[in-house]
This record gives C-alpha cells, sequence and structure tokens, in this order.
C-alpha cells in the first residue's frame, strides 16, 4: 500500500496565551488533494491552531513540515510564499472596493499603474476554473455574503495557494450557499488543493470531509478518522466529553395554555439600511410562556423585525406593543425599562464591548440601578459579586471576571449575553439566531436556557435559520418571506412539515396556493 504524502504536518505544536492553554502538544497531518475537516467545540483551539499555520501566531513548541520539508512560519507573507492561505470567519474586505481591487490589495504587482480591465480578467478566468461565480468589476458591498466568501477564495488562490484554510466557512452563508460552498470545494480539491475546513457543524463535516481530526480543550481526542468510520454522535462526545442531546425534548402545552398577550406587532412596515422596505405589513403576537418561532432565509427581514421591536429601528407604518403599551419608534433604553430583552445575532459588534471585561459586559443594564448603582457612580465590589455569580450560574468559562470579553470563545460570550439579558427580569426575550457559530454542547445549554425562560412565563421571540432548531423548541412557527408573514404553524410540528416549512422560506408555497391563501391569509394548523 502506497504511502500517503502529506502537504502538511503540523508537530507537537504548543500555544499559550496568560491564563490559557490553547494547543497542548497538537499534532495535525493534512494528507495532500483531501478536506481535512478540524473539529472542536468552541474554545477548543482549532483556531488557534490554524493562526500558526497561517503565520499568525508563533508556537511556544513544535515544528512544521509543508510537502516534507521544514518551514518557520514568522508571518502570513511566510504562509503564502509556503502556499498556504486562510479564509477566516470574519471576511477581511474593503466595501468600498471592487472584488478585483480587494484581490489585488497588498501585492507587489501591479505597483505603479493599474491596468483595471487586464486585472479584471486574470480574476474572471480564475473565478471560471474554480467555480467561483462573481463578477470581477461589482464592489463589495453589493454582493450578497456567499458571494464575498468566494472573494477570500480568490484572493488565496490569485497568490498561487495549494492549501487552503477554512475558518468556519459556513457560519454565515444560507444552505443554498452552504451547498455551491462544497461544490467549490470538492472542485478545488479535484484540481490538486488540500484543504483545511475548521467547523463544530457535525452535519457539514460528514458531508464534506474525507477525514476528521478533534480537538477538545488543547488536546487530540481523534486523529484522521473516517466519516465511514465514526457518527455525529460519536463525535459530539469526542468535542465534549459527554453524551450530547442533538433535540431537546420540551414540555408539551396547548395553545390555550399559554398566558397573556405580551408582544402585539401589528401591521409594521419598516425600512432597511439601504432605505427599501424591509417589512411589508406584518403581524404577529407572542404570549407570556410561549416561543414563537421566526423561520426564514437570511435577508428577509429578520434582522428590521428585531430592530423595530427593540427600539433600533424605526417603523414606517404599524405599531409593536408589549404588554399593551406602544413602544415602537421610541428609544431602546424605553423598551429595556418596559422588560425587552434583546440577543443580537452580532456577538461582538452589537451584543458587547469586546475591549470591557466580563464584569463591564454584565452590568450594561444594571449600572443605573442598586445594588450595582451607588447615587451616580458604579459601585464596582457589588458589580464584581454580581459578575461572579452569573460566571458560576451560567458556566461562563474564563480565567476571571475581569478578563476582557475578546478572549472569550463564541459560546462563552453568547453566555455572557444571555447572562446579562436573563438575569434583568425580561417579560419579553427577542432571541436573534441564538445558537450561530456555537458547538453541539454550547447549542444544547443556550437552548435549555430558552425553554427555562418559557417555563419561568417569559415570552420569547426566537428568530433562527436553523430550521430543525425552530422544529425543536417553538410552540408555534411563523414563516418569514420578503418582510412578510406568509404562513403560521402552531401545536406540534413534526418532520412531514418541513417540506411546507421550506415551501414557505423560499415563497413557493405562496406561488403554488396563492388562491387558498388569498382566502385565509397563510397556510395555518
Amino acid at each position: 500500500m502506497t504511502e500517503p504524502t502529506y502537504a502538511v504536518e503540523m508537530l507537537g505544536i504548543t500555544k499559550q496565551f496568560p491564563g490559557v492553554l490553547a494547543n497542548d502538544r497538537v499534532d495535525f497531518r493534512l494528507r495532500t488533494g483531501e478536506i481535512h475537516a478540524l473539529l472542536g467545540e468552541n474554545g477548543a483551539g482549532k483556531s488557534t491552531l490554524m493562526n500558526v499555520l497561517a503565520g499568525l501566531y508563533r508556537p511556544e513548541a513544535g515544528a512544521i513540515r509543508v510537502h516534507g520539508k521544514p518551514v518557520s512560519l514568522r508571518s502570513p507573507r511566510d504562509a503564502i510564499a509556503c502556499g498556504i492561505g486562510m479564509v477566516h470567519q470574519h471576511f477581511m474586505l474593503v466595501p468600498s472596493q471592487s472584488v478585483t481591487e480587494n484581490v489585488l490589495l497588498g501585492l507587489d504587482e501591479p505597483r505603479f499603474v493599474m491596468h483595471l480591465p487586464r486585472y479584471e480578467q486574470r480574476v474572471a478566468d480564475l473565478a471560471k476554473e474554480f467555480g467561483l461565480q462573481v463578477d470581477p468589476g461589482a464592489k463589495i458591498w453589493q454582493i450578497s455574503v456567499g458571494e464575498q466568501q468566494r472573494v477570500e477564495i480568490l484572493k488565496i488562490l490569485y497568490r498561487g495557494a495549494d492549501i487552503l484554510i477554512m475558518d468556519e466557512p459556513t457560519a454565515v452563508l444560507a444552505p443554498q450557499e452552504i451547498v455551491d460552498l462544497f461544490a467549490i470545494l470538492r472542485s478545488m480539491v479535484a484540481e490538486g488543493k488540500s484543504i483545511i475546513f475548521i467547523s463544530h457543524k457535525l452535519g457539514e463535516v460528514m458531508d464534506i470531509a474525507d477525514r476528521i481530526t478533534v480537538l477538545r480543550k488543547g488536546e487530540v481526542t481523534a486523529s484522521g478518522l473516517k466519516p465511514a468510520d465514526t457518527s455525529p454522535a460519536d463525535l459530539a462526545r469526542l468535542m465534549v466529553g459527554r453524551q450530547v442531546l442533538f433535540r431537546i425534548e420540551k414540555e408539551s402545552r396547548k395553545q390555550d395554555q399559554a398566558g397573556d398577550v405580551v408582544l402585539s406587532v401589528e401591521n409594521v412596515s419598516a425600512l432597511n439600511d439601504k432605505a427599501l422596505p424591509a417589512l411589508r405589513g406584518i403581524s404577529l403576537q407572542v404570549r407570556a410562556g410561549e416561543i414563537l418561532g421566526v423561520a426564514g432565509v437570511a435577508g428577509n427581514g429578520q434582522k428590521e423585525l428585531a430592530e423595530v421591536i427593540t427600539g433600533l429601528r424605526k417603523c414606517t407604518a404599524g405599531q409593536v406593543l408589549v404588554n399593551g403599551q406602544a413602544v415602537s419608534n421610541r428609544s431602546a433604553r424605553f423598551a429595556i425599562d418596559r422588560g425587552v430583552a434583546h440577543v443580537p445575532q452580532d456577538r461582538k459588534k452589537m451584543g458587547s464591548a469586546p475591549n470591557l471585561s466580563i464584569t463591564s459586559n454584565l452590568i450594561f443594564k444594571a449600572y443605573r440601578k442598586p445594588p450595582i448603582s451607588r447615587g451616580l457612580a458604579v459601585d464596582y465590589p457589588a458589580a464584581h459579586r454580581n459578575a461572579e455569580h452569573l460566571k458560576d450560574e451560567y458556566a461562563i468559562s474564563a480565567p476571571s471576571v475581569s478578563t476582557a470579553v475578546r478572549y472569550l470563545s463564541g459560546g462563552n460570550l453568547q453566555r455572557v449575553i444571555l447572562a446579562r439579558e436573563i438575569s434583568a427580569g425580561p417579560g419579553l426575550i427577542v432571541a436573534m439566531q441564538p445558537t450561530r457559530g456555537l458547538d453541539v454542547g454550547a447549542i444544547e445549554g443556550v437552548q435549555r436556557l430558552l425553554l427555562e425562560l418559557r417555563r419561568s412565563g417569559t415570552a420569547v421571540l426566537l428568530v433562527s435559520e436553523e430550521l430543525d432548531e425552530i422544529m425543536s423548541l417553538s410552540d408555534r412557527i411563523a414563516v418569514i418571506y420578503e418582510g412578510k408573514i406568509v404562513g403560521e404553524l402552531a401545536g406540534e410540528v413534526g418532520d412531514d412539515d418541513r417540506g411546507r416549512i421550506g415551501l414557505m422560506m423560499t415563497g413557493e408555497w405562496s406561488r403554488q396556493n396563492s388562491d387558498r391563501d388569498r382566502g385565509n391569509g397563510g397556510e395555518n394548523r
């Protein structure tokens, strides 16, 4: 049997940050012409290990070989020179520049004069070779998230990389964009590229990977597994060290057992950031002790709906009532004072202040009131005690409550946000993509918290693109398409309803049943 050839060998890699051993003597081997998934929960050390390979971090110990030759990677330029490129989870593009200008950014050529049409043709040819459909002349702000990711891949390929590191590449993509990405990755491997696929999504890893390596707490728990030789349940156990529930059972509850109406959205319309219609006469209600799930493909008005309810966006028509009081077109603070909590979809830019400590982030809603406030000043010893209590109660893993939240994994940062919002005792919580980017263990924890809120009588508006999550947690499901509620399902929703919901999410249900929908206002059960 022929011995495999390795594009990359990382041997005994150790990387440490203050108070955290991110990688502990890690071995990782990428074969030539394969897709190798690097799997692990948030904070397991996946991205750190790959940042070492990309030249962004220098390890305290260990060795790296590329195509059999020892290398010293002191910078991303060194990595590119060795044929290694990394597509980061958070894109590094200049929105005001074109696709081609972003591809060329940072290169030595062209040095003084750029004949743009010539380079646009080069980028177009490269895009065609690998099936990366994108307009070379389009500005970054004009193209979709999926197209922006293709630009990031083009940047790496243009520089001649044959080893690609994909860091959580599906975290911000819609389902169809994920299908397209996987086709692109397979075509790249067919052209001789080698790909490292960092993820925590078990289903995707089983679909795309040739082999799988699992990290937990900075150590390798499984190396080079083939998907055919394992299962999602086994991988989850290797990731988190315990059995994981993929579908949490919730207490059955009839529709008439829900409490009073807490949230009432009445015929609301609103514009998006480009001053185009985003919400078109939307109406819905959420009762105390109920989870209303809003299902839809990204970009159909979910973000604007959440922002109108929480006071972050004006509505152009209609009104939002919380416990019978109008909160629309008022401030976010006005909504907060009426018991509205918000878990935004962007944890870093909107949900937290990355450079501030866990303590500071936890008192954003409480600093005006005792015991955190003392007159006009903040009682920092009280704030510290509050943070210690919430750190323990919500199992936030961090060296101390003085740690800046930018050092936390995605799962722990989400726990900080949930601790802050839930500890305020809200009557209504608007949860936007609460498990996006989290590993299976962290997802289970967040979902349990949402069900506990339901049990305690809080009204929960859950907005998610994960259909399994919506179906598992929701008492009712409203489907949003092009800024309208196109259908609603109540009661126990089963797998037989999945196709119906999918048709609603893409607008096909309305087209196929336009006459009936016109008569009853949507598909109801």
